[in-house]
This record gives C-alpha cells, structure tokens and sequence, in this order.
C-alpha cells in the first residue's frame, strides 16, 4: 500500500500542446508520474516522447496547457529551473564537454568553490562519490571525456545528473549505449534510486528493459497520451498495437535461399594494435553478412578498419578483387572501394545537427550533384527528393536543421546520405540503436533490398533477435578475431550467445569454424 505522499503525483501536465512551424509536437496530453516509481514512456520516434520531457526539463515550454511539480504550477524557461524543482533529465544526446575532465563536467554548472575560486580537490572528491555511487570507481575524476567511450561517458552524464539530487531522473534511451557490464550496472542504480523515493521517466525501445525495470507504461502516438497501464497488463503484441496504431505481421523480411556466393569484400589475418587479432571474413554481393559477440571485442574497430579511420592497419582488404586497406573514408567511398560506414553514434559521428536536412543529405556526394565546382541546383534539390522518399524521411521541410528531427529520422538521413553515394559495400555499426519498432521494421526491410541490389552488407548489431532475423550469415567475434560462423537455420540465440562467451561446441553442433576469406 502506498502512503499519501506516494500516491499523490509529483508531477502532473494538464491539456499540454506543442507546435514547431506549425507541425504538432505534442496535443492535448494530461500525464502524471509520481516518486518511487519507475514510469516508461513508449512511442516510435516523433510520437511526442522527447518534446514531453523536454517541457518537464525547462528545455522548451508548452504551447498551452499546465504543468505541475508537486502541486505547484510551473512554467520552466531553462533546464535549472527545473532541476531546482526536482526535476533532471539525462538526455539521449549527451552534454558533455569533450575536452574538460570528467570532475569539470560534472561539476560544471555549480563547482565548489574556496575563497571564491574553483575548489579542484573538493570537486576531485565530488566526482569519485558520485561515480562510485553509479558503480564506476575505475572512471578516473581527472581523464578527460574525448578519451572515455561512448558507453563510459553516458556513465557520466548519469553521474552528473544524479549530482543535481533529483527527485524526478528523466533517462531517454541512456542505455542504448551502453556495453552489456553498464547496463546491467545502471539495472542496479535505479532500483536503489527507486528505493530512496526517487522517481523515475524511462524512455527506451528496447521492450526487456522496460519489463525488466518499470511499473507503469505510457504510450504515446503521434502527439497524443494514448493509454497509461501497469507493467504486466498488456502484452508486447498489445503494446506495439498501440504504440503504431496497427498489427505487426512480419518483423524481418523473408531470407531469399541460401547460395553460395563470390566474395566481393574480402578479409585476410586483419591486425590493428591490439583490438583486431587476425580478423578474417568475406562478404558476397547481395549477402547481409552479421557481426556477433559480447561488445567490446573488436567489431567497431574492424568497421572503422574498413573504412579507412583507423592508422597501422595490417592484412589484407580486397573489394571486388582489387586490393588494399583503404587509407581515409574518402579513399573507402571513392571509385575503387564504393564503401559506406552507418557509424555507432550518429549525433557525433553521422550528422551535422545545426547544419540543414538538405546538407546533411548531400554532403558525402556534393560530386554527383555538381557542374564543375558549382552544385546543380536542380540536381541536388533532385537528390534530396528521391533520398527523403526513399527512406520515407518525416519532416517539415529540408531547410529544417537536422536536428529537429526524431531520432529515427536522424538515422534515416545517415542511410540515405550514404545511399546516395551508391555504395557497393555498406557497413552498419548498430543502426538501430536507439530507434523505435516501426523505424527498425522499415530498415530490415530497407537492407534486404539493398542487398536484393547486390549490395554486400556487413551489419554489426547487439540485438541477437536482429542477426538471427536480418543475416544470411552471421561470424562472432571474441577477443579480436572471428571464432565462429553460422548460417541458415544454425543462426539461433543459443549458438549466439554460446559462441561469444567462446564455450566450447559439441562436436556435432550446427556451425563451423571461420576459415581465412
């Protein structure tokens, strides 16, 4: 039985609406949350999930209609008006400074300070108790963020936002980067935080966690508060329903028959320091090929390899039977490779985000769009049209910032930048991290028919529902180097999972071992 104080809501809106250039974000939406509670909040991308948290977290104010923090109304013009009332959000694209410190970042907006200046140690000292508290005592204080990975930084914006003492923690997708050790690490924080008496909005595609975690579910469509219910009282099939307003049929397109097929990307004995110890694989025209195992044992890298980021590299790479590791990404998408990376993160590493939809889209191929050293008007407006059509982009208009987008459609203009560069090989690094399950059904069905093209597709996921559906074949991955591959039927979770904590198979189990390309 809950008390009074727990039962009231800590946090009500009342006939909320907001509109960007005339585009409904969010209409009429009467929501509440309370504390000790973890309360979900699920929509596909552009069902009004982000512009709801901002207006909680002083980021943008509502149109119309109220807000109220523990009765009292408000209305936040800034994010610390907000985390003075208890509210705090740790948002998916991150705020951290890259070349301060992790102690500077998450001390930044209030630092200690002795005699009037910056107190280094005390701050040292802040930053150790507040990432040993989200279990992360191997983060040093004084490292700066640009040489954390992505997973230890988003570490660190929980850590700083817990630094804010929130009543409320707002978390949008803040485990969607996580490595599998963090989040089942930050699993353990938000039940402790729940315990304290702090609420908590959880925004997450991926349906396990939300079981796993949360107590009550919000569902959200198209700007509009569907339905609220607690944890348990729909099924998933139930939840995706309302989420889209339609049934599901299929999830992943159908395979077309195995065949064996020519290698047209071609790896052999692939080293680079210590992350890559002798990667070898082959991908075929029109062959989705996948890459399994626990993160962190060198499939980024060996998609970066590829595109020509990484120096000192060695082995070997041959595209279309031409030779040699592409030295740049210019090298990698120019004429003789024709290669196209969807990188990891694609706020810092895909998209431009004060920069124009149109640019974003143009800018891998201004050379197929210009007369001279002049673009074409004509032709890129052209471009632009097919690539927002081809991949059903939502929006306003191109001259929007790209940042204006929803998530889904952020990633939808990372693809069809690439797209338009007619690439022959496409290397995906997680694509659907982060996005919701009407956009990921549109890029399952997106990258069949590009390998239907005769495109060769190397797709790294850590979804192993995405391999088993998605891949024609999928090699795993353990300490650098391909240990098993599988395909057809003997893609299952059982071999996934077996094979990336490299156990040992029995002699008749479906799978062979990977063989140099």
């Amino acid at each position: 039985m809950l008390d009074g104080k727990a039962a009231r809501p800590f946090a009500e809106l009342s006939g909320v609406s907001k509109y960007f250039s005339g585009a409904r974000a969010l209409e009429g939406v009467d929501f509440s949350c309370r504390e000790g509670s973890i309360h979900a909040i699920l929509g596909e991308n552009g069902a009004g999930k982000s512009t709801l948290i901002k207006i909680m977290a002083g980021v943008v104010q509502a149109d119309t209609g109220t807000l109220t923090v523990e009765g009292t109304p408000h209305r936040f013009s800034r994010p610390s008006e907000a985390a003075k009332a208890g509210i705090v959000c740790v948002f998916q694209e991150l705020s951290l400074l890259p070349d301060l410190s992790v102690a500077d970042n998450i001390s930044i907006s209030d630092p200690p300070r002795r005699f009037g200046l910056i107190d280094r140690r005390a701050q040292r000292e802040r930053a150790e108790a507040l990432l040993a508290r989200i279990h992360c005592e191997d983060v040093d204080p004084r490292a700066l963020i640009r040489d954390l990975s992505l997973s230890r930084r988003q570490m660190v914006e929980i850590a700083k936002a817990l630094g804010k003492n929130p009543k409320l923690l707002i978390l949008d997708e803040a485990t969607s980067a996580l490595t599998s050790r963090d989040v089942e690490t930050v699993y353990n924080v938000l039940a402790e935080l729940k315990a304290e008496g702090t609420g908590m909005l959880f925004i997450s595609h991926r349906m396990h966690e939300v079981e796993a975690l949360c107590d009550t579910l919000s569902v959200f469509r198209n700007g509009r508060h569907i339905e609220t219910f607690d944890k348990g009282a729909r099924t998933q099939d139930e939840i995706v329903k309302l989420m889209i307003g339609r049934d599901i049929v299929h999830k992943f397109p159908p395979k077309p028959p195995a065949l064996s097929r020519k290698p047209h990307l071609a790896v052999t004995d692939l080293k680079w320091e210590n992350r890559l110890n002798g990667v070898s694989l082959s991908v075929g025209k029109g062959e989705i090929v996948g890459l399994g195992g626990l993160d962190g044992q060198g499939q980024k890298e060996l998609l970066l390899a590829l595109f020509g980021v990484l120096r000192g590299v060695e082995g070997k790479v041959t595209v279309g039977g031409e030779g040699g590791i592409p030295s740049s990404p210019a090298d990698a998408k120019g004429g003789r490779s024709r290669i196209a990376l969807v990188p990891e993160d694609r706020k810092t590493e895909g998209l431009m985000l004060p920069m124009s939809i149109a640019d974003n889209l143009l800018v891998a191929s201004f050379d197929k769009v210009s007369q001279g050293p002049f673009i074409d008007p004509a032709k890129s407006r052209q471009a632009v049209a097919d690539a927002i059509a081809q991949l059903q982009i939502k929006l306003n208009k191109p001259d929007d910032p790209v940042a204006s987008l929803s998530g889904g459609n952020q990633q939808k203009v990372v693809i069809a930048k690439w797209l338009l560069t007619k690439p022959e090989v496409m290397l995906l690094n997680d694509p659907t991290r982060g996005i919701d399950v009407g956009t990921k059904q549109e890029l399952y069905r997106l990258m069949r028919e590009l390998a239907d093209k005769d495109t060769a597709i190397l797709f790294y996921s850590t979804d192993y529902a995405e391999l088993i559906g998605c891949c024609d074949r999928v090699a795993v991955m353990y300490d650098g180097r391909i240990v098993t591959e599988f395909s057809g039927d003997a893609i299952t979770e059982e071999a996934l999972v077996a094979a990336a904590l490299n156990i040992t198979r029995p002699a008749d189990a479906p799978a062979r071992e990977a063989v140099p390309a």
